[in-house]
């Protein structure tokens, strides 16, 4: 096995708030994981990803709640990993420390660490995909969920009682394309830093 992403994700101010890792658990379980995440101290987390997209979607997701430092480490983990994420060892897991420690003083509160030189491309990436996304309102949420399931803008417009028009317009001020280039570049950077880049 070549490189693999570890994500260790620490809550924002989490001794004067709501515990709010067994609600993200139960979100990130969705997702085709490595290694499921589990809470590794407090209200940590850390889970073991393999495949571009799903690092790519999971980013996404923790992108989406501003209640979370996200560091990414990219890079070998000693084999056979074992079957907790806990109990792993190797690159990645010293990276994903270092950017989770590097995440609570960055930007948008995310950092990658890795030696592959596509980590510092993915990093600005995901950070400019944050900045599309703190911008959405609620309302354009509403829009981008709808259009996620597959539902056209007319579907969508009869769902929520609105014309088409304005259905185009909520989803240009969510910045609905931008953050779909955005998770597809994402996609491609992830290929490279994981070693799965098309030949």
């Amino acid at each position: 096995m070549g490189a693999v992403a570890v994500l260790t994700v620490d809550q924002v101010r989490s001794r004067s708030g709501t515990d709010l890792v067994p609600e993200l658990l139960d979100e990130l379980d969705d997702h085709p994981l490595l290694r499921p995440f589990e809470r590794t101290a407090g209200d940590e987390l850390q889970g073991v990803v393999d495949r571009p997209e799903t690092l790519a979607a999971v980013a996404g997701a923790l992108l989406r709640s501003p209640g979370w430092y996200v560091g990414i480490g990219i890079g070998p983990v000693e084999q056979p990993l074992p079957a907790s994420t806990r109990a792993g060892r190797g690159s990645a897991y010293l990276c994903a420390r270092d950017a989770v420690t590097a995440a609570k003083t960055s930007p948008w509160h995310l950092r990658v660490v890795g030696e592959h030189p596509d980590a510092r491309s993915l990093e600005t990436t995901l950070w400019l995909w944050a900045a599309v996304l703190a911008r959405r309102t609620a309302r354009g949420w509403e829009v981008a969920d709808l259009v996620a399931e597959g539902l056209t803008y007319e579907q969508v417009g009869r769902r929520l009682g609105i014309s088409q028009s304005a259905v185009s317009q909520r989803a240009q001020a969510a910045g609905i394309v931008e953050a779909r280039r955005a998770q597809e570049l994402a996609t491609a950077l992830a290929a490279r830093v994981l070693g799965q880049e098309a030949s």
